[in-house]
């Protein structure tokens, strides 16, 4: 059988939210980082609990992409679909290319499943139109054949089906087999016989696909393409937020503290950051976001890289006292991973929606410095570059993620510490001894930190103006109005970097711009458009306030700029604000759904075709 050497492809795996989709999409994309490959990957899954089994409602997809050189989306459509059964086939087809292999298991294509998938007849492939290649195995039954000798109950053994599809998944690109079982182990260390029972069936999907030459005419393989030498992990962008806070933590030689209440999709920072109490991190899983907050307050006044985390409806219950971190002046960094909205929303689906909650959602003048995360693996540097600016500017700072980044995965790069920049706090020196009043500040404007206990530094923090002088308690009108520039122009002169433009940097004739987890998405419109002879480029924003100083340099540069963001205007709004006379295009989704790569496109030549 040919084994056909291909650039990239994407393989997405669905079925019920029982039957283990994002662990087997996460195994196959920590295989391909482990051999070098670059990954992109989307989990999107319901948010029911447990929907009925085999229901339209129920279905779970995770999207990898999977490339032998940099890739930056998790991709627009599949090249391989795995369907468990007929409600995935049914909700998922939509996402695959017309020549893409679709792999079922044909055991779970039966009259009942069909009725529930709303099929009209008993023929699923004709009636969908395929006409693609189909692995139609039965899964299920060899899966109970294989795990037969085991003891196993049925619920056991057919929760082992993922594993099936994974090996003839990993058949059909040619994967070595060892880092899977490495994987298994590892993840059921405390349970030996069930690793070991995933394992055989791993084992015997890709023996199925060898043995029975399942797609008849060939495999394929991606080879790794002009890597950076070094240590290789798939990581997802809660856990790689969650590193960074470690790091940074680390680096200010501080104990890192967590004040969190459980909220999808942040979650699983808590869950991370739990795991490190070897690393001196403590973390406390609150009865509501209010006390997440307020906990991490009081940390910070202890001393301590202060952290709560949260999503869009935690920001709104948060806001009280992320207020006092300004008027206070202490050092607290806010986690927003963002999700669908108002309300409740979409909880498991993602929006830029909280952009302008975060920059202005707060009583009186409050400002604040806003980061913004754009890909997984960027969440590390995102998370300690935010930690920095809050523990050199005694401030509190929002960093911005979502769940298609927070939740999505990528190859990262185990980063050398040393090559990070120092954080300095700036902390009382001994000769404010016996003299130190708590608004002091040095000449970023930041005030000093002194921890509460050291002698000869007594002074009291609150939400009540304080005088900038002495520190006590002031209704003074002129005082007032000098704290509150203070606070904002301490926040104004937080040196960030200049925004990089990308593409045709000199001569486009039109400019994307977006922020945050929609960069690999408008990087590869970008470069789509390029090699179609189109003169386009890119402005990506990590820095969103204070933003960066070249801001009105370049939007103002170009004939046509588009702001394209998942949401209906915001950082356009927050432009033209900034930006006196700025009026571009505007590009808006609320979807819940990441950008698709060939709409941008498309909505973008409109753009330029457009002869106002």
């Amino acid at each position: 059988m040919n084994i056909i050497d291909k650039q990239q492809v994407v393989v997405r795996f669905s079925g019920d939210s029982g039957d283990g989709m994002q662990l087997a999409g996460n195994i196959f994309s920590t295989i391909s980082a482990t051999i070098g490959n670059d990954i992109s990957t989307f989990p999107d899954y319901p948010a029911d609990i447990r929907a009925p089994q085999g229901s339209l409602t129920g279905v779970s997809g995770f999207q990898v992409h999977v490339g032998a050189n940099k890739v930056f989306t998790p991709g627009d459509k599949c090249d391989v679909l795995v369907a468990m059964n007929a409600a995935a086939l049914k909700t998922q087809y939509q996402f695959a290319r017309p020549t893409a292999c679709i792999i079922i298991d044909i055991d779970c294509f039966k009259a009942s499943d069909l009725e529930k998938a709303t099929f009209k007849t008993d023929n699923p492939i004709e009636e969908l139109g395929i006409k693609q290649d189909v692995i139609a195995a039965p899964i299920t039954q060899m899966v109970k054949d294989c795990l037969a000798d085991t003891g196993m109950d049925n619920k056991s053994v057919l929760k082992c089906r993922n594993m099936f599809a994974l090996g003839l998944v990993c058949w059909l690109f040619n994967r070595d087999l060892k880092l899977a079982e490495t994987f298994l182990r590892e993840k059921f260390a405390k349970k030996p016989q069930l690793a070991e029972a995933n394992i055989k069936v791993l084992l015997a999907g890709y023996d199925y696909g060898h043995n029975t030459h399942a797609s008849v005419y060939h495999t394929y393989r991606v080879e790794t393409k002009n890597a950076v030498p070094g240590k290789y992990m798939d990581i997802s962008g809660n856990k790689a937020t969650a590193y960074g806070l470690i790091a940074a933590a680390e680096k200010a030689g501080l104990q890192l503290f967590l004040g969190s209440y459980p909220i999808t999709p942040a979650t699983d920072i808590l869950h991370e950051l739990s795991k490190h109490k070897s690393l001196g991190v403590i973390t406390v899983q609150c009865e509501d976001e209010i006390s997440g907050c307020a906990t991490a307050i009081g940390a910070s006044f202890a001393g301590a890289l202060a952290v709560t985390s949260t999503s869009g409806p935690g920001i709104c219950l948060k806001s009280e006292a992320m207020n006092l971190a300004v008027i206070t002046e202490l050092p607290l960094v806010i986690v927003d991973v963002q999700r669908g909205g108002p309300s409740t929303g979409l909880p498991t689906k993602s929006e830029q929606t909280d952009l302008l909650q975060v920059l202005f959602g707060r009583n009186g003048e409050s400002p604040m410095p806003v980061l913004a995360a754009t890909s997984p693996t960027q969440c590390f540097d995102a998370a300690y570059m935010a930690s920095k600016i809050a523990l050199e500017y005694m401030t509190p700072v929002v960093l911005l993620t979502d769940a298609f980044v927070a939740n999505g995965s990528g190859a990262w790069r185990l980063p050398e510490l040393e090559n990070y920049p120092t954080i300095l706090p700036p902390y009382v020196s001994s000769e404010m001894k016996d003299s130190y009043t708590p608004y002091q500040r040095n000449s970023k404007g930041a005030r000093y930190w002194a921890i509460p206990g050291q002698e000869g530094f007594m002074h009291i923090l609150g939400g009540l103006e304080k005088d900038g002088n002495t520190g006590a308690i002031s209704t003074n009108p002129d005082n007032h109005d000098k704290m509150c520039r203070i606070r904002a122009q301490k926040v104004a002169n937080i040196e960030v970097p200049d925004v990089q433009v990308e593409g045709c940097v000199d001569d486009a004739d039109l400019l994307i711009v977006g922020f945050g987890g929609t960069y690999g998405h408008l990087y590869s419109a970008m470069q789509e458009m390029c090699q179609h002879g189109e003169r386009v480029a890119l402005a990506h924003f990590s820095y969103l306030n204070p933003l960066p100083k070249n801001t009105e340099e370049v939007l103002k540069k170009y004939k046509k700029v588009v702001v394209a963001e998942q949401n209906l205007g915001q950082f356009a709004a927050y432009l033209k604000m900034k930006i006196a006379g700025f009026d571009p295009y505007q590009f808006n989704e609320v979807k819940g759904q990441p950008f698709v790569v060939s709409e941008l496109v498309e909505a973008f030549e409109k753009i330029l075709s457009n002869k106002k």
